[in-house]
């Protein structure tokens, strides 16, 4: 950087002593050339005069001795004079004194000076003609003695004059220039050792400095000798200034990584910038935390979630995973990118999941596999385990198509994870009050779902089997002669064939059909999308025959066995109305108990009137 400056300061110097040196020899030249005309004016002045005297005396005979007297004088190389043709003529001498060149004759056709410049490498010539007007001057009267009319140019005085002499002395202008710029090239250079070198280096020290502290590391710097007492005071507050910044950087960066539980690996970073971007983050999950506050279920805090992961830290390929320990069961609740590689062992034994067994995470490790349940060998993956609630775990399984990208990922868990945490709250709360209304819409003794439910869930599931043309098969059962068991065993063991007829039919029936006790003994399955009535009278005849095949324990190794009975119906096939398809279920299961028991009848419209007419 030094030599640069010192360099361009010399550069400038010879271009700006060039300039005025040019600058300096034309200005010479053009004053020579005025000079070299007002030298030529006043000779021609002396001629004219000179002739005018010798005419006037009668001694023209010496005109060309006056002429050659005046030639002799320094620098005029040559002198003539040249008359007009019309004088020629008045006079009768053709060829006296004619035009030489079109110099002359301009000057005798126009009356005006003309000249021109004749320049070599050692020699510089000014032709000058200037004209002799004919009109009355200094007492003499030109128009007397010739036949013109005033004003005619009646001849000219021709010079040719050297002004070498001011090229040589521009010359020497020149040499004395070029060593004045050779001695202030000299002397810069010793003051620029001497004087501005202090202030260089100084620069240079700055400019090291202050690219280490883009980099977080924020030191003192040491004054080089021969600044000035200003500049002195100038490095101290620089200094000063440094000490400050790293004092408050550190601190606000502890402070940060505390609060969000952040540490940089990083050596060469600049912890103003990352505490900035810190910040940002904090911002953002500020803002993240609030909207999640008033979603209106988990599914719309999962959407939010994969919309930050998508859009903020561009990750492509991810599944959010529900885990239940206690029931073992998983749940796919978001799966972005179709990566979802361990997705046949999470479904038959979820409780393997090495994320939410350990509760840490797990990712890609070189030279051997840590989940052995991730089912492609050429993708790398990254769980983080979130406790949503008691025994319910959310697991964020991404999947990364380079180890690059999984580095990358890496990086951004810190931030990734502190999204997760404040997910974590709103998520718990909806869970809960999930769990307050399943709670209301379950049956406390057999756990399935309750009257209550099927009236609410029914102004959803009847527009949408309308809409997508759907059957649903409406079984109405019945356990036979309930009463008895509780009448002969007492209500416990009621209880207890109850909770097993429960287990029978969520056993039997699909996870898609709908189980609900309606009350006592009676219970309603809906086969939500089946197919065919012969569908639906195939599962309600499986049912009947688990039910009947099954043995209940009663006491001291006594065994129970019951059967149930089941009606019919079919949504929209035997009405559009659902209330009216569940009465037409209820007058089939009257007449499967009125005909003996244990059987599953269809409803059919003759039936309707046996019942009202009982």
């Amino acid at each position: 950087m030094k030599r640069n400056i010192i360099f361009n300061s010399i550069i400038m110097l010879i271009i700006l002593s060039i300039s005025i040196t040019l600058l300096s020899l034309y200005n010479l030249r053009t004053s020579g050339i005025k000079s070299a005309i007002h030298n030529a004016e006043s000779i021609s002045e002396v001629i004219k005069s000179g002739l005018t005297s010798h005419m006037m005396n009668g001694n023209m005979h010496e005109v060309d001795t006056f002429i050659q007297s005046v030639s002799n004088m320094k620098n005029v190389e040559k002198l003539w004079l040249v008359r007009n043709e019309l004088l020629n003529k008045q006079t009768k001498r053709d060829s006296y004194n004619i035009p030489r060149d079109r110099i002359d004759e301009k000057v005798i056709k126009t009356g005006e000076l003309q000249y021109e410049i004749d320049e070599s490498i050692t020699k510089t010539l000014v032709r000058v003609s200037i004209p002799y007007n004919a009109v009355p001057d200094k007492g003499i009267d030109c128009l007397k003695c010739h036949q013109v009319q005033q004003g005619t140019t009646l001849g000219a005085v021709s010079l040719v004059l050297d002004i070498s002499t001011l090229k040589e002395i521009g010359i020497e202008s020149l040499y004395i220039i070029t060593g004045l710029i050779l001695v202030t090239i000299i002397f810069f250079i010793i003051f620029s050792r001497k004087v501005l070198n202090p202030y260089l280096s100084l620069f240079s020290i700055f400019k090291k400095s202050m690219h280490q502290a883009s980099t977080g590391k924020f030191k003192k710097i040491n004054p080089p000798s021969g600044l000035s007492i200003e500049m002195l005071h100038v490095t101290e507050d620089y200094n000063n200034l440094m000490m400050t910044f790293e004092e408050t950087s550190g601190d606000i960066d502890k402070k940060l990584q505390g609060f969000i539980g952040y540490k940089t690996t990083n050596k060469n970073r600049n912890p103003l910038s990352e505490s900035k971007d810190i910040i940002n983050n904090l911002s953002n999950l500020y803002q993240f935390k609030k909207q999640v506050e008033l979603d209106d279920s988990k599914e719309e805090i999962y959407s939010r979630l994969a919309q930050v992961f998508i859009n903020k830290f561009n990750v492509k390929n991810f599944t959010f995973i529900e885990i239940n320990m206690l029931t073992h069961k998983m749940e796919k609740v978001q799966d972005i990118g179709n990566s979802f590689y361990c997705e046949k062992t999470m479904k038959e034994t979820p409780e393997l999941c090495r994320a939410a067994r350990t509760k840490n995470d797990v990712m890609s490790i070189d030279y051997h596999n840590s989940c052995p349940f991730f089912d492609n060998s050429e993708k790398f993956y990254y769980c983080i385990n979130l406790d949503i609630a008691k025994n319910l775990y959310l697991i964020i399984n991404f999947v990364c198509d380079t180890s690059e990208e999984l580095e990358k990922l890496k990086d951004k868990t810190v931030f990734i994870k502190s999204y997760l945490t404040e997910a974590a709250p709103a998520l718990e709360v909806k869970l809960l009050m999930n769990k307050l209304k399943e709670s209301a819409f379950r049956d406390g003794l057999t756990g399935l779902y309750n009257r209550k439910f099927l009236e609410e869930n029914s102004k959803k599931l009847i527009p949408q089997a309308l809409r997508e043309e759907i059957n649903i098969g409406v079984l109405m059962l019945d356990m036979d002669h309930f009463k008895a068991v509780n009448d002969e065993y007492g209500h416990d063991i009621g209880d207890k064939v109850l909770k097993e007829l429960a287990r029978i039919l969520t056993e039997t029936v699909r996870e898609s059909d709908i189980i609900i006790r309606y009350g006592g003994e009676e219970f309603i399955i809906l086969l939500v999308g089946v197919k065919t009535e012969e569908d639906a009278l195939a599962v309600a005849n499986k049912i009947g025959k688990n039910v009947r095949e099954n043995e209940i324990d009663v006491y001291a190794g006594n065994k129970l066995k019951k059967t149930v009975s089941l009606g019919l119906s079919m949504f929209p096939t035997d009405s559009n109305l659902f209330d009216s398809v569940i009465k037409n279920a209820d007058i089939a299961l009257y007449e499967a108990k009125n005909s003996g028991r244990d059987k599953v009848i269809r409803f059919k419209e003759e039936q309707v009137s046996s019942v009202d007419l009982f």
